[in-house]
């Protein structure tokens, strides 16, 4: 069991950090240069080509570094072998999670809902869809090697957890203006 936990997290890592270090390096021009659609902003100010590029960079630099740490060493002490991440596997997951999370503020402003409102699912999930699709796009193989059907089981139910308490975290940091 720890083995099929260990390699859906340690396989999520790169998708799972950017959104995370989007909001630290928050700030920047919009996204949606202010345009508005049906009367509301098309993504808002939360959604920055700044942060886009820095938790992007961010998600590949980790990849980087996690390949780096699966040694034969490491495997043998662990008892079980980890994925590494190509080049394109790597930018899939990265690049993916912050455009599955722009896809999500596009969804929350045109169901009327504000920057910060709660949207149950959407939100925990937005990033793992994102990351998933654009993985299988550039990188199938890997894709759908790594990601066995018990790997994405254990991802969709670990997910939603961890989103609240780094959320929480956030907050409680004064990095985040709401908890969920």
């Amino acid at each position: 069991m720890l083995e099929l936990v260990a390699g859906a997290l340690w396989a999520m890592l790169p998708a799972y950090v950017p959104n995370n270090a989007a909001v630290l390096a928050g700030g920047g021009e919009p996204i949606d240069g202010d345009r508005e659609m049906g009367g509301s902003r098309l993504l808002g100010d939360g959604k920055t080509w700044r942060g886009t590029a820095v938790g992007t960079l961010v998600g590949l630099a980790l990849a980087a570094l996690l390949n780096v740490a699966v040694t034969p060493a490491a495997e043998a002490a662990l008892g079980f072998s980890l994925p590494t991440f190509p080049p394109l596997a790597a930018l899939g997951l990265a690049l993916g999670a912050m455009l599955g999370d722009i896809g999500a503020s596009f969804i929350k402003r045109r169901s009327g809902r504000e920057r910060g409102a709660s949207f149950p699912g959407l939100d925990q999930l937005d990033f793992v869809a994102g990351a998933l699709l654009l993985a299988l796009v550039l990188a199938p193989g890997w894709t759908l090697e790594t990601f066995t059907l018990t790997r994405l089981a254990i991802i969709v139910v670990i997910t939603p957890l961890l989103h609240l308490v780094t959320n929480m975290i956030g907050y409680g940091v004064g990095v985040k203006n709401e908890p969920w």
